[in-house]
This record gives C-alpha cells, structure tokens and sequence, in this order.
C-alpha cells in the first residue's frame, strides 16, 4: 500500500488545531455538564413528583435519543433562535454540556444514594440543614466514588466530540474528513485520527487511574 506520509505532514497544524479544540469542547462539556447535572441529579431525587418529573424527563430525552440528532437539533433548531449566525463551535459545546449534563446527573445521582443514610441523620443531629449536611458531609464522600464515573464520562465526550464534525466545528475529525476530501485518499487521514483519539484516551485513563488510585487511599 502507497501510504503518503506528505499528507499528515501537510495537515500536521490543522490536526494540532482539531486536538486543542476537542479537549477544550471536551473540558467545557464536562464542567458546564456537572454543574447542570448536579441540579439536576438532585431535583430528580426530589420526593415531589411535579418537580422530579421534568428532571425526570431530560435524562430521558438525552439519554434516550442519539447525540448526532441532538447537535442537529441544537445547531439548526436552538440556536438559530438565539443568534443570527450560530457558530459551530458553540453549537458543538452546548450539545455536548446538555448530552453530558444527563449522563452525569445519574453519576451524582448514584453517587449520593451509595452513602449510608446514617451519614446524614448523624449530620442533622448535629445542627446541620439539609444543604449543610449534603455540602459537608455526603457530597465530599460521595464525590470519591464518583472519579471511576467521570473518568468514563470524559472519554466518553472526547470521542462523541467528532460527532461536531457533522455542523463543520472544526475538531479533530473535521480535519481528518477535509484532508480525506482533498486528497481522496481514507488510510492516511483516519488512520492519523484515530491513532490521535488512542493517545488522548490512553493518556487520559492513565491519568484518572492515577487519581482514582490516589483518592481512594485517603
């Protein structure tokens, strides 16, 4: 096989430009995804129905309906409603944060309901609000059991993230596709790609096996 080493070498920069924007999508899906999962894992395990329901609802929808609908929906649907010309990019990061936020809503979710209930009777017995005693006390332990979770999360999103490619935001595998067109040539852009997509994931499951490792000592 004719493999052409001239091509990556060509579009080097681009797939270095494709890398940085899917880790930066990545980051913000995972951080703007907690914080909405955390609303959102806690107003799901609220004991009235009429203000679980609609919680209830987005896991469902977002767990339930595949995330290259969902960017669709966002770029052409939602944004368009919000601004004259959406941007790609900012289309790919809310899809992403939305998508995500579902996903770890049911880690919080799991997370808090594997502690003992007597963690937090202990902690309203000694004067603590309901607020206080899931700050202080049940959040804390249950943040440590939640890393393995997050980690599968976050490589998860890395991935999911060359879906963006499909509304033009110009990740990783936007690029691929372009040099692929250009060239019409398959092995040497998606085979550079995926080795990519292999070491970001592998580096980052180092990583997070490292910190698992590290917090579950403590």
């Amino acid at each position: 096989m004719d493999f052409r080493f001239d091509i990556i070498q060509e579009y080097a920069p681009f797939f270095l430009q494709g890398v940085l924007l899917t880790i930066g999508l990545s980051l913000i899906a995972i951080i703007v995804g907690s914080i909405l999962g955390l609303a959102i894992g806690l107003g799901k395990m609220s004991k009235r129905v009429l203000v679980r329901l609609p919680f209830e609802w987005y896991i469902n929808f977002f767990r339930g309906t595949p995330l290259f609908v969902q960017i669709l929906l966002v770029h052409f649907g939602l944004m368009p409603l919000l601004f004259a010309q959406p941007s790609p990019t900012v289309s790919a990061a809310v899809s992403l944060s939305l998508n995500s936020a579902a996903y770890i809503a049911e880690i919080f979710r799991a997370g808090i309901q594997s502690i003992d209930k007597g963690q937090m009777e202990a902690a309203r017995s000694l004067g603590m609000t309901h607020a206080q005693a899931m700050r202080y006390v049940i959040l804390p332990q249950a943040l440590k059991r939640m890393i393995p979770p997050f980690a599968n999360e976050f490589i998860v999103l890395i991935k999911d993230s060359s879906l963006a490619a499909i509304i033009a935001a110009p990740e990783l595998m936007y690029w691929g596709r372009a040099a692929q067109g250009q060239y019409y040539r398959v092995w040497e852009p998606y085979l550079t790609v995926a080795l990519i997509y292999l070491i970001l994931t592998l580096s980052l499951s180092k990583l997070l096996h490292y910190l698992e490792r590290k917090y579950s000592t403590q």
